[in-house]
Protein backbone atom coordinates (compact mmCIF):
# COMPACT_ATOMS: atom_id res chain seq x y z
CA UNK A 1 0.00 0.00 0.00
CA UNK A 2 0.99 3.62 -0.68
CA UNK A 3 -0.60 6.37 1.39
CA UNK A 4 -0.23 10.12 -0.73
CA UNK A 5 -0.79 13.36 1.31
CA UNK A 6 -1.73 16.33 -0.81
CA UNK A 7 -1.13 19.78 0.97
CA UNK A 8 -0.77 23.34 -0.45
CA UNK A 9 -3.62 24.24 -1.79
CA UNK A 10 -5.85 26.96 -1.27
CA UNK A 11 -6.86 30.68 -2.83
CA UNK A 12 -4.84 32.97 -4.99
CA UNK A 13 -5.76 35.89 -7.77
CA UNK A 14 -5.24 34.68 -10.75
CA UNK A 15 -1.52 35.56 -12.16
CA UNK A 16 -0.19 33.95 -8.90
CA UNK A 17 1.45 30.93 -8.09
CA UNK A 18 0.93 27.91 -5.60
CA UNK A 19 3.04 25.08 -4.90
CA UNK A 20 1.03 21.72 -4.62
CA UNK A 21 3.10 18.64 -2.13
CA UNK A 22 2.37 15.10 -2.22
CA UNK A 23 3.96 13.34 0.17
CA UNK A 24 3.96 9.61 0.24
CA UNK A 25 4.53 6.73 2.53
CA UNK A 26 4.57 2.94 2.64
CA UNK A 27 6.21 1.21 -0.19
CA UNK A 28 9.20 2.54 -2.30
CA UNK A 29 8.76 5.90 -3.58
CA UNK A 30 11.14 5.71 -6.37
CA UNK A 31 9.29 2.63 -7.78
CA UNK A 32 6.37 4.42 -8.76
CA UNK A 33 6.04 7.20 -11.65
CA UNK A 34 3.58 9.98 -9.74
CA UNK A 35 0.95 12.03 -11.70
CA UNK A 36 -1.43 14.79 -10.52
CA UNK A 37 -4.82 15.17 -12.05
CA UNK A 38 -7.90 17.49 -11.22
CA UNK A 39 -11.41 17.73 -10.76
CA UNK A 40 -13.34 21.05 -11.29
CA UNK A 41 -17.69 20.53 -10.01
CA UNK A 42 -19.46 19.61 -12.62
CA UNK A 43 -16.40 17.95 -14.93
CA UNK A 44 -14.25 14.57 -15.30
CA UNK A 45 -11.38 14.36 -13.34
CA UNK A 46 -8.45 15.45 -15.94
CA UNK A 47 -4.35 14.69 -16.14
CA UNK A 48 -2.26 17.71 -15.52
CA UNK A 49 0.93 16.17 -15.43
CA UNK A 50 2.91 13.10 -14.60
CA UNK A 51 6.56 12.55 -13.78
CA UNK A 52 8.68 8.88 -14.01
CA UNK A 53 12.08 10.20 -14.78
CA UNK A 54 11.16 13.38 -16.64
CA UNK A 55 7.91 15.72 -16.73
CA UNK A 56 4.88 15.31 -19.42
CA UNK A 57 1.98 17.56 -19.22
CA UNK A 58 -1.67 18.13 -20.18
CA UNK A 59 -1.02 21.35 -23.31
CA UNK A 60 -3.53 23.64 -20.64
CA UNK A 61 -0.85 23.84 -18.01
CA UNK A 62 1.98 23.45 -20.40
CA UNK A 63 4.86 26.19 -19.93
CA UNK A 64 2.85 27.16 -16.97
CA UNK A 65 3.12 24.27 -14.13
CA UNK A 66 6.38 22.00 -13.67
CA UNK A 67 6.28 18.76 -12.13
CA UNK A 68 9.47 17.43 -9.76
CA UNK A 69 9.72 14.67 -7.33
CA UNK A 70 12.30 14.63 -4.39
CA UNK A 71 12.64 10.71 -4.12
CA UNK A 72 15.08 11.55 -0.47
CA UNK A 73 11.94 13.01 0.77
CA UNK A 74 8.90 10.46 -0.52
CA UNK A 75 7.64 13.68 -2.01
CA UNK A 76 6.27 15.28 -5.40
CA UNK A 77 5.36 19.17 -6.16
CA UNK A 78 3.48 20.64 -8.53
CA UNK A 79 5.05 24.14 -9.48
CA UNK A 80 1.81 26.09 -10.58
CA UNK A 81 2.35 29.67 -11.69
CA UNK A 82 0.16 32.28 -13.79
CA UNK A 83 -2.77 30.86 -12.74
CA UNK A 84 -6.39 31.15 -13.83
CA UNK A 85 -9.84 31.01 -13.00
CA UNK A 86 -10.19 27.76 -15.06
CA UNK A 87 -6.88 26.10 -13.06
CA UNK A 88 -9.78 26.34 -10.12
CA UNK A 89 -10.30 22.54 -8.67
CA UNK A 90 -9.23 19.69 -6.49
CA UNK A 91 -5.84 18.54 -7.38
CA UNK A 92 -5.40 14.75 -6.54
CA UNK A 93 -1.70 13.06 -6.30
CA UNK A 94 -1.59 9.63 -7.92
CA UNK A 95 1.49 6.97 -7.90
CA UNK A 96 1.16 4.35 -10.31
CA UNK A 97 4.51 1.35 -11.45
CA UNK A 98 7.50 2.98 -12.38
CA UNK A 99 8.43 1.62 -15.95
CA UNK A 100 7.74 3.87 -18.87
CA UNK A 101 8.16 7.04 -19.82
CA UNK A 102 5.72 9.88 -18.30
CA UNK A 103 3.86 10.52 -21.14
CA UNK A 104 2.59 7.42 -20.94
CA UNK A 105 0.66 7.99 -17.65
CA UNK A 106 -2.14 10.22 -18.66
CA UNK A 107 -5.34 7.84 -18.25
CA UNK A 108 -6.09 7.13 -14.39
CA UNK A 109 -6.39 3.33 -14.56
CA UNK A 110 -2.86 3.33 -14.52
CA UNK A 111 -2.38 4.48 -11.58
CA UNK A 112 -3.07 2.24 -8.47
CA UNK A 113 -2.93 4.63 -5.39
CA UNK A 114 -4.17 8.15 -4.81
CA UNK A 115 -4.92 10.89 -2.31
CA UNK A 116 -7.19 12.61 -0.78
CA UNK A 117 -7.43 15.64 -2.95
CA UNK A 118 -6.68 19.91 -2.34
CA UNK A 119 -8.49 22.77 -3.02
CA UNK A 120 -6.80 24.65 -5.21
CA UNK A 121 -9.39 28.40 -6.06
CA UNK A 122 -8.33 31.07 -8.71
CA UNK A 123 -10.26 34.43 -7.99
CA UNK A 124 -10.39 36.69 -11.21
Amino acid sequence: QVQLVESGGGLVQAGGSLRLSCAASGRTFSNYAMGWFRQAPGKEREFVAAISWSGYYADSVKGRFTISRDNAKNTVYLQMNSLKPEDTAVYYCAAGPRGFAAGYYTKRDQYDYWGQGTQVTVSS
